[in-house]
């Protein structure tokens, strides 16, 4: 009796670890895809055609930014505005890298003599054009603001104008709104409404979502 109950303990163990062995090879190879999938945290992939861009963007920020430019944040802007297509043409008409509409390509030429050759497919003239309007515009926004925010607004004004967001400012009705006052004032002025989404959009996606990627490439904010 007691050696018919041990052979059949035996069995029952023998067909249990069989069961296991049976799931080891699903779970490993379950534990090795988990592995080789990217975190949703991780920073995605860049272009690869930004790359050939690099040198050129971290040159042209640095002469007109100094050495502590915020290349990342340009480099995500770029991005963001053509996919580092030098040929790029918008529903809009905005042209090349930048992005840049007819009027603006124009008008920068009087911020910047080097740009009064008005050649938007031209990625050095477009990357200066960039970084020579972004400056222009965080040099006019409010100096109370931190780097994040300063430049949170230039992009807001890239995007929309600087005019649409100093009348939203004024309509806040203080003497010095935070960032977050004016972008909750956005379409109470000259803008309309239904252009706000895209407008507070702009910023969010090159700032938080796109800037990662190019840490590696400098400075961000």
């Amino acid at each position: 009796m007691r050696s018919a109950l041990k052979d059949f303990a035996l069995a029952v163990l023998l067909v249990a670890l069989c069961a296991l062995a049976a799931l080891l090879p699903p779970l490993a190879q379950a534990q090795a895809q988990a592995s080789a999938a990217p975190s949703a945290n991780a920073p995605q992939s860049t272009p690869q055609a930004a790359q050939q861009y690099r040198a050129l963007l971290v040159r042209t920020a640095h002469m007109a930014w100094g050495l502590d430019a915020p290349i990342a944040v340009f480099a995500a802007q770029v991005h963001q505005e053509s996919g580092w297509r030098p040929g790029a043409v918008s529903q809009v008409g905005a042209q090349g890298l930048a992005q840049f509409m007819p009027a603006t390509t124009r008008w920068i030429g009087g911020i910047d003599p080097a740009l009064e050759s008005r050649q938007p497919y031209s990625p050095a003239w477009a990357l200066r054009a960039l970084v020579t309007y972004d400056l222009w515009l965080f040099e006019r926004t409010p100096p109370q603001y931190g780097a994040f925010d300063r430049m949170w607004v230039a992009l807001r004004a890239y995007n929309g104008g600087l005019g649409h967001w100093q009348r939203e400012a004024a309509n806040t009705g203080l003497a010095q709104p935070t960032r977050a006052q004016v972008d909750a004032a956005c379409g109470s002025a000259r803008r309309a409404a239904v252009h706000c989404r895209e407008n507070l959009g702009y910023p969010q996606r090159i700032l938080v979502l796109i800037q990662p990627r190019y840490a590696a490439w400098g400075p961000g904010v």
